[in-house]
């Protein structure tokens, strides 16, 4: 009886395109969220620069404290990238990009008024702005590794 040798060098050559394509994924993404962070940082308002300094991106969840701004995830779900703001430390950054309304204070000064703080957005135009380049990158990135591995490269 005949075995057949060509199927198994199929599914080998594939299991290799899904490595690739995973390597090559993975290195694009990272690349995406180093230019979004990269633009966030130059467009926040700096004052002691503790909320530039707090900005970053990190695989899988966001870090205590920190407010989340976007998070990119592979289509399986298990390459997840998120992009945050803020620290123990810093818990203004939604304050910093939205602004706040003029109001009146409560809790330790109650009746003063406050006057607000206008908008300075930095988070979401810079994940706007960067959001279809980093995907059209992970989308060629992931096409020529899963053709140069198909054709054993």
């Amino acid at each position: 009886m005949a075995t057949n040798n060509g199927l198994a060098a199929v599914e080998k050559r594939m299991r290799a395109v899904v490595q690739a394509a995973r390597a090559a994924a993975k290195l694009a993404m990272a690349q995406g969220a180093d230019e979004i962070v990269a633009m966030m940082k130059s467009l926040v308002a700096v004052d002691k620069g503790d909320l530039r300094d707090s900005i970053g991106w990190t695989w899988g969840d966001a870090p205590k404290y920190s407010q989340r701004v976007g998070a990119v995830k592979s289509s399986a779900g298990d390459l997840v990238i998120t992009i945050y703001a803020g620290n123990s430390k810093v818990r203004y950054a939604h304050l910093v990009e939205f602004g706040s309304a003029p109001h009146i204070n409560g809790g330790m000064f109650p009746g003063t008024q406050n006057p607000g703080t206008p908008a300075r957005p930095f988070f979401f135009v810079s994940y706007r702005t960067n959001k279809k380049r980093a995907k059209s990158r992970i989308t060629r990135a992931v096409k020529k590794a899963a053709k140069d591995a198909f054709n054993g490269n």
